[in-house]
């Protein structure tokens, strides 16, 4: 496996992202790998984010679901799912990306640097749930909801005012 840490020019701006998540990583490389796209691989080798992708997804709807389940005592069943399907949107975790700056440090291929893909909304959902994944293989459940909670706190809070508003599941 080729390293792709080797060929990024921005390891103090991987390093920042890092800091604006509040967790810095006891493995370097994992945080490496949830910012390799598909794409970049295809140029370069390494492995891409799309297993830690998978895993991130997972450990973004637990975390949602057991915040707003323990935040909002006064929600019913249906309108927690609301809120959760609008936290973990598209849209919602594209705009925690853009928070910390994540598509400026994202590995990309040659192709998706030319049409805009460090600020594709998918590419930068997809970016965020490796991230998270990698988190939580790195420092584990309690430290992963942490993370999440600290980056979708403001989207929570808004999807909570009246929830279904944004339903995009």
């Amino acid at each position: 496996m080729s390293s792709p840490a080797s060929a990024d020019p921005a390891t103090a701006e991987a390093e920042a992202i890092a800091d604006r998540l509040g967790h810095r990583f006891a493995d370097p490389v994992l945080l490496t790998e949830a910012l390799t796209h598909r794409s970049w691989c295809a140029e370069h080798g390494g492995v891409s984010n799309e297993r830690l992708e998978f895993l991130g997804d997972a450990v973004l709807g637990l975390a949602v679901t057991e915040t707003v389940f323990r935040s909002r005592p006064d929600h019913d069943e249906g309108d927690l799912a609301k809120i959760r399907s609008a936290v973990v949107s598209e849209d919602a975790l594209a705009g925690a990306a853009r928070s910390i700056g994540l598509g400026g440090v994202l590995l990309l291929g040659r192709g998706e640097v030319a049409s805009g893909g460090r600020d594709k909304s998918s590419i930068l959902c997809d970016a965020m749930e490796a991230v998270v994944g990698a988190v939580f293989l790195d420092a584990g459940h309690a430290r992963s909801i942490e993370v999440v909670h600290d980056l979708l706190a403001e989207p929570i809070r808004v999807a909570s005012l009246h929830p279904g508003d944004n339903d995009y599941k």
